[in-house]
């Protein structure tokens, strides 16, 4: 097999695992254990033929396809714990559904990103004079959100695409909901922005993402006071 990709070229095994079965035209419902391990293997020896430095997190994805594939030639054990274990096979399969959807939603964001790019902004006019004396509330929408976490990646220096790399700690919208409520449960409220406190791509989209569906569920509160002040994440009830 001819391949004409480098290895740097890939966000983690995972992306390389997406390529291969995309390369195959197969769903990944569909994939073959001892098919995609070979492709993977043929991939990573290749590399290894020219002199190319792999990345250990892709070493440790072969020894798993490998343990994958010799568990299946195994005769199955029926115990009565079997029910309550997730077969290797569909603990992969469902890996790989969820970090598609991390690619697919991190291109929706470098278009957001994109269009941004083409807004041209001046610094904001006081308007004080036009405030009345009873507090208003400003409802916040997601344009807003987006807006506000645009922003923030921009003022961390972070034009250039996030770094993607899968860490051995994965991030799901349910964990990350439930990090963010024990955060609430201490500060009551805290900025928005202050939520992403780990700059990897995953954790960006993951928190964005739990925030949306925690709002969604009436979970939490999202306000700004005025115009240009911080977007603030309470926690329900508080005032």
């Amino acid at each position: 097999m001819k391949y004409e990709i480098k290895i740097n070229e890939f966000e983690g095994p995972l992306d390389l695992l997406l390529h291969l079965i995309k390369q195959s035209n197969i769903d990944i419902y569909e994939i073959s254990i001892d098919e995609i391990t070979k492709q993977y293997l043929d991939y990573i020896n290749h590399m290894s033929e020219l002199n190319l430095d792999i990345a250990s997190e892709y070493l440790v994805m072969a020894a798993e396809l490998i343990e994958i594939k010799s568990s299946s030639l195994l005769p199955k054990k029926e115990t009565e714990d079997d029910e309550f274990e997730e077969d290797p096979k569909e603990k992969l399969i469902n890996r790989l559904l969820e970090y598609e959807k991390y690619k697919e939603i991190s291109s929706t964001f470098k278009e957001f990103e994109e269009k941004r790019k083409e807004v041209y902004t001046k610094e904001p006019d006081s308007l004080l004079e036009f405030r009345e004396d009873e507090k208003v509330d400003y409802g916040v929408s997601v344009d807003d959100l987006v807006n506000a976490l645009t922003k923030f990646l921009e003022n961390k220096e972070l034009e250039k695409p996030l770094n993607t790399k899968i860490t051995n700690k994965e991030y799901s919208i349910s964990k990350r909901s439930k990090e963010i409520k024990n955060i609430l449960k201490i500060k009551k409220k805290v900025n928005f922005t202050d939520l992403f406190d780990i700059i990897t791509k995953e954790y960006v989209v993951i928190t964005f993402l739990s925030i949306l569906s925690m709002s969604r569920n009436q979970e939490i509160e999202i306000e700004q006071e005025s115009n240009f002040n911080n977007i603030i994440v309470k926690e329900k009830g508080v005032s």
